[in-house]
């Protein structure tokens, strides 16, 4: 399904978190359409089956998945307000951290502005 960054200073759980809601708010992931169990997703990508089920517990607490009992995970139907809700709490949440680093709002500021341009050119 993905790869995990096993070297990375982000969370696995997190990793695996950002990774599905990235695919299923592209459109990659389908909605209804079934997830690996925890299992079989922990299996896959080697990493202990507590950490996707952490994972599959905060993208449903986040209305990104929902779990039919016996059935499994899906995805839950996605829409612009929820990817937008989603999108702003991520971006807070780093926001705060670029913050506790000592990173002023005119750099990030500076930041967002090149990124922005970027995607224009593309």
């Amino acid at each position: 399904m993905f790869t995990i960054d096993l070297t990375s200073r982000v969370p696995i759980y997190e990793q695996i978190y950002q990774k599905i809601t990235e695919l299923a708010l592209t459109g990659t992931l389908k909605e209804n359409s079934q997830l690996p169990s925890v299992r079989t997703l922990a299996k896959d990508a080697r990493v202990n089956p507590n950490t996707v089920a952490k994972a599959y517990q905060e993208l449903e607490r986040r209305g990104i998945i929902y779990s039919v009992p016996g059935r499994g995970s899906f995805i839950s139907k996605l829409d612009n307000a929820m990817f937008h809700e989603t999108a702003l709490k991520e971006f807070d949440e780093a926001v705060l951290l670029v913050k506790k680093q000592g990173i002023s709002a005119e750099t990030l500021k500076e930041h967002i502005e090149a990124i922005f341009a970027k995607e224009e050119k593309k």
